[in-house]
């Protein structure tokens, strides 16, 4: 590409994110484009591709990960023939900051423009106020409780650890939410089923247990991870198709519409990632409410929980770190104000909701 069209491809994403960052300032202009426009252009595209067990979202990851590689390649090629190398270096770099800057651009447009509506709280009117220990103690019990009614009602391999059938789970989550339209009318939308990722491992590697890819409005999970808690993932990555975008919302919505299942595998889902963020909550408010809560659980239950720590241990390292870095990074340049520390939210959630 020559130097005149890179300088009018800056130029344009420069017009671009002058106008995005100043419109998103207001909510009035935001909410009309996310709800009107942007969710729904999405959503159609969910429900495009989600007769198909593939995920085109990691189609396109894979094949831009290898055209970058391709083009790096070729850019060093170009550069060390080129008669002028500063001004061939020159032309690569600014070719490479253009396509980051372009993709960076739809990123925003398609899913940071959400960061600035109207959210789960303001649509649903539920609000947090600071939890006591006590509180915090009497909502852990009660899914303590509820989690061991559950415990025995999902299949178990020969160390009495939850494995459920993924392909099951996926095949009937396309309206795993539909049990939360009637108390909160907003979460009413068709959208494609939920995606397994083929490269899980990776995910597990940056400590992902799914993400939603908006350029094709699909819901992507972990398989590879603890099965226990895949249920609840897929409601979370599902409440992001239906245009809520806040982590802990979601968090609480994946939870909440997971224990409401008719399925039993995704309501004891629900239950144990519920317990898991309040009973991390209740360890550091009050120690001794937590070992008594701790000791009450049942012993598949606690099978569970060690397999899960077991196996998120062995992913943690720099790669881990660094990925937890970018996304804390990403969440706040888009005015998520609490970062990554978003997703322990939940707990104020659900003491909120589940304590009246």
């Amino acid at each position: 590409m020559s130097g005149r069209a890179l300088r009018r491809w800056l130029l344009t994403l420069a017009a671009f994110f002058a106008v995005y960052f100043a419109l998103r300032t207001s909510r009035a202009a935001m909410n009309a484009l996310w709800y009107g426009v942007i969710c729904p252009a999405e959503q159609w595209l969910g429900r495009l591709w989600g007769g198909w067990s593939l995920s085109v979202g990691e189609v396109l990851i894979v094949t831009a990960v290898c055209a970058a590689l391709i083009a790096a390649a070729n850019g060093i090629r170009y550069i060390v023939s080129a008669r002028r190398k500063w001004r061939a270096a020159a032309q690569v770099l600014t070719t490479a900051l253009c396509t980051v800057l372009t993709v960076y651009a739809g990123f925003c447009l398609l899913w940071g423009a959400g960061y600035n509506t109207d959210g789960f709280r303001e649509k649903s009117g539920l609000t947090t106020a600071p939890v006591t220990a006590d509180q915090l103690a009497q909502v852990t019990a009660y899914f303590a409780d509820q989690l061991a009614l559950s415990a025995g009602e999902v299949p178990r391999d020969g160390d009495g650890v939850c494995r459920l059938d993924y392909r099951q789970l996926l095949t009937a989550s396309e309206s795993s939410l539909d049990v939360l339209a009637e108390e909160f009318l907003f979460l009413d939308a068709k959208t494609g089923r939920a995606k397994a990722f083929g490269c899980s491992r990776a995910l597990s590697a940056l400590r992902f247990t799914g993400f939603y890819f908006p350029f094709t409005g699909e819901a992507n999970v972990n398989t590879d991870s603890p099965s226990a808690f895949l249920p609840a993932t897929v409601c979370h990555e599902m409440a992001h198709q239906r245009g809520i975008t806040a982590e802990e919302e979601c968090n609480f919505i994946g939870i909440l519409a997971a224990i409401r299942s008719d399925s039993a595998a995704y309501r004891y889902s629900g239950w144990l990632t519920g317990f898991g963020y309040l009973s991390n909550a209740l360890y550091s408010a009050d120690r001794d409410a937590w070992q008594i809560i701790r000791d009450s659980l049942p012993e598949t239950v606690v099978a569970d929980l060690r397999a899960d720590n077991a196996y998120w241990s062995q992913f943690r390292g720099t790669v881990s770190q660094l990925s937890d870095k970018v996304y804390d990074g990403f969440l706040k340049s888009n005015g998520d104000t609490d970062g990554a520390k978003s997703y322990g939210v939940v707990t104020d959630l659900l003491v909120a909701y589940f304590g009246a």
